[in-house]
């Protein structure tokens, strides 16, 4: 999961850009040999989804192929090759040279496969990936299963209210490594008074006994230290007197160094700490609010493609209205996301692709357990050394099967799906816990949830909708029952609660006088009337609003132009009235 990177022992090679394209509804690509060449290939961006390049592709999701040529340095002989994909949404499959070298299940995460012996030198190299993006039963998320919507079901039929986008959309690298190479590293960093900790665990690819090396850059002087080796895996500790603390205030980075046998790697580290205690959530032992957004990576043409200017400019309007955090919402970031992040000093909660799950078998149930799994594993991975990561979260909005259109039998009869939920969704909690002890751990609970749901969360995360899907339109009513419900859950358990959705659809421009929905007026209203709550309840540790800009959604009865307008930003990033109350709110508090 270490990022690629070039340095003097290890090498890349970026392979995003025009690709040939070609859609296999048939699924006969095997068969033909499109892994050697596709006949009626068209031009594709990689990264980027393919529904947003071309118009008939719009609602296709099923397998497609991606073919590339390109030569690999002859300087790069006597290495190890790798062939590595930032995201393929869902299933991918990676052929070199007419070889089939692995498979991919789950959108949104990495992947690499070692491709050494089967590079071409002084030759074009053939890089072919198959992508599918079916919607099905067991996939997480899950698709085309009894939708609670009911009636207002959408298309295509997802469980989820954001557009299921396909396609290659992160970059697809080939990279190197020395022979034996450092395969991972953990970083983890204390306090003691002004004292940071900085622990390092490097594993190597081989059994190994012997000494590697350590340097810290950013200190008064640079600091050193030795790792002791056994059986390939080393630890060793840095003490940096008078540290520089990272921070939403103060992002300050170190630069970690490692050598080990004949190769090298470097990474930025922050030295901070995060922690709950008292009802408030601690970042180097002070109290810190989380307030900033839900968020999509989304955008026009680029659809869920790794879009760098537009990720530069969306940091900045976040800066611009006070924000100093953010929910990966509902899927892992890219990893350029996370970087820019620790150099900006945000907040992450980083949540897996476990949106919407249902526990209505448990055969459903147990075949989604192990998606999970494999997923908050593989992201715990590739996230654990960001400074910006604060917390992991498991899932959004995990329904119970009474809950909306979806509730029916006698409600006498005892709903076993809740008992079932909370056994899965504690399981991946407690599996967070044990691969990161130094993080918090939570879920993201919708209206009407079980309680029970957040017994085992470090803290509550809440999505609510109260003045919109609950007293739309009758605002007073609503903020009072905004208030009634935020005190009960604060009495039932005594942890902090950072409310992670909540909002209104927003036509930019339209205007209303009185204030009616859809109105900027009427969301502005709504923002504001939930941010003085939180201003008077000491246990609200954030408040991040559903949605920083407009996002493509399916095609409902619910969403106009099959958007979801929650955002204070439009899609194009234009301010409504919201954004000035978060501003408003915000800039004062720091």
């Amino acid at each position: 999961m270490l990022y690629p990177q070039q340095n003097h022992v290890r090498n890349t090679l970026d392979l995003s850009g025009i690709w040939d394209f070609q859609t296999d509804p048939e699924e006969v690509g095997v068969q033909q040999g499109w892994y050697k060449g596709l006949k009626q290939a068209r031009p594709i961006a990689v990264p980027g989804s393919w529904n947003e390049q071309y118009e008939e592709l719009f609602n296709y999701l099923g397998l497609a192929w991606y073919l590339k040529r390109s030569y690999v340095p002859s300087s790069w002989k006597g290495q190890r090759i790798f062939l590595r994909v930032g995201s393929a949404n869902y299933f991918a499959r990676v052929y070199v040279n007419g070889q089939e070298v692995g498979s991919h299940e789950g959108g949104h995460l990495p992947f690499a496969f070692e491709i050494t012996d089967l590079v071409q030198w002084n030759a074009e190299n053939v890089f072919a990936i198959s992508v599918e993006n079916h919607l099905t039963a067991t996939r997480v998320p899950s698709g085309n299963i009894r939708s609670p919507l009911g009636p207002a079901a959408s298309f295509p039929p997802t469980t989820f209210d954001f557009f299921p986008f396909a396609g290659l959309h992160r970059p697809v690298v080939l990279y190197t490594t020395p022979a034996n190479y450092i395969e991972d590293i953990t970083v983890v960093t204390t306090i003691e008074g002004d004292t940071g900790k900085v622990k390092v665990s490097v594993q190597l690819n081989e059994p190994f006994s012997g000494q590697g090396r350590l340097s810290l850059a950013g200190a008064e002087a640079p600091l050193e230290g030795v790792l002791d080796f056994q059986d390939g895996r080393g630890t060793s500790q840095i003490l940096v007197p008078k540290a520089r603390f990272w921070s939403d205030t103060d992002p300050y980075l170190y630069q970690l160094s490692i050598s080990a046998g004949e190769d090298f790697y470097s990474l930025p580290i922050g030295i901070r700490t995060i922690a709950v205690k008292d009802g408030t959530i601690l970042l180097n032992g002070r109290p810190v609010k989380l307030n900033g957004f839900g968020r999509h990576e989304d955008f026009i043409a680029s659809g869920r493609g790794l879009n760098l200017p537009l990720m530069v400019k969306d940091y900045q309007l976040m800066r611009w209205v006070g924000a100093n955090s953010y929910r990966t919402s509902h899927y892992p970031y890219s990893e350029e996301e996370m970087q820019l992040a620790d150099r900006e000093g945000f907040l992450i909660i980083d949540e897996t692709p476990a949106v919407s799950l249902q526990f209505e078998n448990e055969e459903n149930a147990a075949a989604r357990l192990k998606v999970c799994q494999q997923q908050l594993g593989e992201l715990i991975a590739r996230d654990k050394n960001h400074p910006s990561v604060i917390a992991w979260s498991v899932a959004n909005e995990p329904m119970p099967a009474r809950f909306g259109f979806m509730a029916s039998g006698d409600s006498n009869e005892p709903d076993h799906s809740i008992e079932r939920g909370k056994r899965f969704l504690d399981t991946l909690l407690q599996q967070a816990r044990e691969l990161d002890p130094s993080r918090l751990v939570t879920l993201v609970t919708l209206m009407g949830g079980p309680s029970s749901w957040m017994e085992n969360c470090d803290f509550i995360c809440m999505n609510r909708y109260w003045g919109w899907y609950v007293l739309g339109g009758q605002l007073d009513k609503a903020l009072a029952g905004l208030e009634k419900e935020l005190d009960g859950v604060w009495e039932e358990w005594h942890k902090p609660i950072v409310m992670t959705e909540f909002g209104a659809d927003t036509m930019a421009g339209m205007h209303g006088h009185p204030n009616v929905m859809w109105t900027e007026e009427y969301q502005a209203d709504l923002v504001r009337g939930h941010l003085a709550i939180a201003e008077r309840k000491p246990y609200i540790a954030g408040m991040q609003i559903w949605n920083f800009a407009d996002f493509a959604a399916v095609q409902s009865i619910m969403r106009v132009g099959g958007l979801n307008m929650k955002g204070v930003f439009t899609r194009t990033r234009t301010p409504k009235m919201a954004a000035h109350v978060l501003r408003e709110f915000w800039r004062k508090e720091r």
